[in-house]
């Protein structure tokens, strides 16, 4: 074992730069390349690496320090005595040799020009990142070595972004890899066809596409489902007392039409029911200002959801024709791919098929969907007596990242209302 002195390396012009963190303390075992301190000049702070492996014995600088090239920074131990001796003396004549460069240290370290914004470097690599006290703090708080990433800023300076994407891009880069060793099927102990006749076929390309998003929606949003019942007894009434003032025949004019309209009125109140989760920054949300809604539409080919654009301009009578028209082209398979896209929230209606409470499965990257059930009459207790009133069943699916349930229990009561008491939707046919 022999003690061998760290000094500070060629660092151009600068001199008299302040020690602003000290890394290592004494006892403890470092590698190569680990650092050391850091410094901050007036433009930047970089950290100074070890260039040996071994035992620190003494720190001789403490934060405050004002240091040069050739300054002492610690006094390591090491096993390979001869070696390490060897190459302390040949750094310590070189360093008397070597002309001094006027080339300042951010230039030298940004001589590596990254090819894309986040990539890993190797670990050996001995450049030293650009970044503020405040980033390198950030970084070591995340466990990331900020040696290893290419910062966008100018210079190749490495941001609290930078960092936050190099996380995420190798937590993708993770899952992939669990993904790809994770078994895709599940192995069963006997085959089907054992126990009688079977018949093997494709599944619907529609509902191939689909499954993937579902198990998606599934799989990562933390879902909860309120369910109600709204009083649509006046709404019924009113819907099928509706005659064309020029023909006087009877509109025809679906329910889904007026609980859409009621749906927009209820996100105006609610804005984080119109609301998506940012998928770079899970700490933000992103608040949609436009009102488009999904319907789940029930195809021979399997489950799809166009979107009623801008639904807060139309009239319910323009809705319900929308409704029928993009219903066609789906069951056509002509509707254009970016109308599934896009949505505020969606609605899925089992109503003309029989049914009550459900849980719909959130349509992602939306926060909510209502469901919705066959109307029923029932006797129901109003005014210390029993009255016959047609109840339509609901069905609330939200996102609880974003949703609680109080917030959640206010929309459905607002929803009831729009539907129910209030009579807005009368002026908007």
């Amino acid at each position: 074992m022999s003690l061998i002195d760290l000094k500070v390396p060629n660092i151009g012009e600068f001199k008299d730069v302040e020690v602003i963190e000290v890394l290592v303390s004494e006892g403890q075992s470092i590698e190569k390349n680990d650092p050391l301190i850091t410094i901050e000049s007036d433009k930047s702070s970089v950290e100074i690496p070890s260039t040996e492996k071994g035992k620190v014995v003494n720190v001789t600088v403490k934060v405050g320090d004002k240091i040069s090239e050739g300054s002492k920074i610690l006094e390591i131990e090491v096993s390979k005595s001869s070696d390490a001796a060897k190459t302390n003396e040949i750094i310590n004549n070189n360093e008397q040799s070597l002309p001094k460069s006027d080339v300042k240290i951010e230039d030298r370290i940004s001589q590596i020009t990254p090819s894309q914004n986040i990539r890993s470097k190797s670990f050996n690599d001995n450049s030293l990142a650009l970044a503020s006290p405040k980033v390198r703090k950030f970084a070591r708080e995340l466990g990331v070595n900020i040696n290893s990433i290419y910062g966008t800023e100018r210079q190749g300076r490495v941001t609290e972004t930078d960092i936050k994407n190099y996380i995420s891009n190798n937590q993708k880069a993770s899952l992939d890899r669990k993904e790809e060793k994770s078994p895709k099927k599940i192995n069963l102990e006997y085959a089907h066809s054992e126990f009688g006749e079977i018949e093997t076929k494709d599944m619907p390309r529609v509902k191939k596409l689909a499954s993937t998003y579902l198990m998606n929606s599934w799989s990562n949003i933390p879902h909860v489902t309120n369910h109600d019942e709204i009083d649509i007894t006046e709404l019924e009434d009113f819907r099928n007392s509706l005659t064309d003032i020029y023909t006087g025949e009877k509109k025809k004019i679906t329910p889904l039409a007026f609980i859409i309209k009621a749906l927009v009125a209820s996100l105006k109140k609610f804005p984080s029911f119109n609301s998506s989760i940012d998928e770079i920054d899970s700490g933000k949300m992103t608040l949609k200002k436009y009102y488009h809604i999904g319907i789940a539409v029930d195809t021979p080919h399997g489950l799809m959801v166009p979107k009623i654009r801008d639904a807060n301009n139309k009239s319910i009578s323009v809705i319900s024709k929308d409704l029928k028209e993009v219903s066609d082209l789906c069951r056509n398979l002509k509707i254009d791919k970016k109308e599934l896209f896009g949505g505020s929230m969606t609605i899925t209606s089992l109503g003309g098929i029989g049914g009550s409470f459900f849980t719909p499965i959130i349509n992602y990257p939306e926060v909510a969907i209502l469901g919705v059930g066959k109307s029923q009459k029932k006797q129901i207790f109003i005014n210390d007596k029993f009255v016959t009133r047609t109840m339509l069943p609901i069905s609330l699916s939200y996102d609880h990242r974003i949703i609680d349930g109080a917030e959640a229990a206010r929309f459905n009561n607002d929803l009831k209302d729009n539907l129910g008491k209030n009579f807005a939707y009368k002026l908007a046919v």
